[in-house]
């Protein structure tokens, strides 16, 4: 029933994008995105030097022959990495899909994104972002409200705003998130003028997802007020899932604590930790409001197969009413 502009130019069955998941959006995770009929986002900050990069999409491309992109993460880092060594290899691997996000736009970066004839996709949570890097040649700006899990910046735009914002600032196709956890979510969107829809925190909870089970049971019993904003005095705003870690990260926040007491809770590590060991309040994870809508855990193939047809449900019920 749904045919975007997003889905021709990447050449994808659905206008779904599965939301860069750092520590879980590996290749086997990718792979499973992409197989569904959405675009899987490969996380490169996840492997450590250019090898195990390399293998990775060795590795995703015997998974899928279906489209996929990779991830360079622009965020400040514990573990710095040189994106251009990153990029040297996807290259060399024949990726075709980039996309970028973080504080600030890639342009050490665009330049080689064009020469090499990449489609790049540009993620951030603002309209005068997004006019940056559209004027810098992004061929697709992803925008994700307040509502969204992960980096919600320091704009605190909802994603009913954002979105139609959005569209009628840009002159490139926008693909909008924030809050999409089911195919109400997906026909809103659409109906916002979006050509594609991001979906992160609602594949957590997916058989396929790389997290150990008492996380994703927890998750389940998850409401949308479940979810808290941290870092914002150290200038990175995250929303996340509302746990141990969390909260005392916003103590040290309110008692002033200094930057290294901060970062030691937030630290990748504990989080990496706690999806594979079961610690539900080891560390930080990324979750948005939309948590409260997520009640079960199916494959990410069932998951977009029924969204998509929940989505077509609600325009065709719309037609009907009117």
């Amino acid at each position: 029933m749904f045919k975007t502009m997003v889905m021709d130019l990447l050449n994808i069955r659905y206008p779904l994008v599965g939301g860069t998941l750092m520590h879980l959006s590996d290749a086997e995770f990718t792979a499973a995105i992409s197989n569904a009929g959405g675009l899987g986002v490969l996380a490169s900050a996840i492997y450590r030097n250019r090898e195990e990069f390399g293998n990775a999409l060795d590795r995703l491309r015997q998974l899928t022959d279906r489209p996929f992109a990779v991830n360079l993460n622009l965020f400040p880092m514990m573990r710095p990495i040189d994106n251009n060594d990153y990029l040297d290899v996807l290259l060399d691997k024949g990726v075709k899909i980039v996309e970028t996000s973080g504080h600030s736009a890639p342009e050490a970066l665009c330049v080689r994104f064009k020469e090499a004839g990449l489609t790049w996709i540009h993620k951030c949570v603002g309209i005068r972002y997004a006019l940056k890097v559209q004027k810098m040649g992004a061929d697709v700006v992803t925008v994700v409200g307040y509502e969204n899990g992960g980096a919600t910046g320091k704009l605190d735009v909802g994603t009913l705003v954002l979105v139609p914002r959005a569209v009628e600032s840009l002159d490139v196709p926008v693909i909008g998130g924030g809050g999409v956890s089911d195919g109400r979510g997906i026909a809103a969107l659409l109906a916002l003028g979006a050509q594609g829809v991001i979906v992160g925190t609602r594949l957590l909870a997916t058989k396929e997802a790389p997290l150990h089970d008492n996380v994703k049971q927890a998750l389940l019993n998850a409401s949308e007020l479940d979810t808290m904003l941290v870092m914002r005095t150290i200038g990175s705003t995250h929303r996340v899932w509302k746990n141990a870690a969390a909260e005392k990260c916003a103590a040290l926040e309110s008692d002033h604590a200094e930057l290294p007491e901060i970062l030691n809770v937030v630290a990748g590590e504990k989080a990496k930790r706690m999806y594979h060991e079961g610690d539900v309040d080891l560390g930080i994870m990324s979750c948005g409001q939309g948590i409260g809508m997520v009640h079960d855990i199916p494959t990410v193939k069932d998951l977009f197969d029924r969204m998509m047809a929940q989505a077509s449900d609600v325009v065709s019920g719309l037609a009907v009413h009117c």
